[in-house]
C-alpha cells in the first residue's frame, strides 16, 4: 500500500513538472504602432505562436469609455483610427489573458 501510495505521488509530481511549460507557454503578446497616417495598427499572438485571430480588442479613452472596439483579424492585426487625446489599447484573450498598451507608448 505504501509502494502504490509513492508511485501515484511521483506520478502526480512527474505530470505537474509537464504542465508548467504547457501553462507557461501561452502568454498573451501584444505591441501596437502608429502608421504615421492617422491610424494605429496592433499585432497580437501567443508566445506558444497561437494566432490572436478573433481576440477581442477595445481602445478606450482617459477616462474608461470605450471608443473602438473590434477583433484581431485573420493575421492576428487590429488597424484603427488614432483617437485625439490620451487613450489606451486593451488586448482581451480572457482571465489571465489581456494586455494594455497605453497611447503614449504607441510610436512609428
Amino acid at each position: 500500500m505504501k509502494l502504490r501510495l509513492s508511485v501515484l505521488t511521483f506520478a502526480a509530481m512527474v505530470l505537474g513538472l509537464l504542465m508548467i511549460p504547457a501553462v507557461q507557454a501561452h502568454t498573451p503578446l501584444c505591441s501596437c504602432y502608429d502608421n504615421g497616417d492617422g491610424s494605429v495598427t496592433c499585432e497580437g499572438g501567443f508566445s506558444d505562436g497561437s494566432s490572436a485571430a478573433g481576440v477581442q480588442m477595445r481602445v478606450e479613452d482617459g477616462s474608461g469609455k470605450v471608443l473602438i472596439q473590434g477583433k484581431m483579424d485573420d493575421d492576428s492585426e487590429f488597424t484603427f483610427d488614432k483617437p485625439a487625446g490620451d487613450y489606451k489599447v486593451q488586448f482581451d484573450a480572457g482571465d489571465g489573458h489581456q494586455i494594455t498598451v497605453e497611447g503614449k507608448e504607441i510610436t512609428e
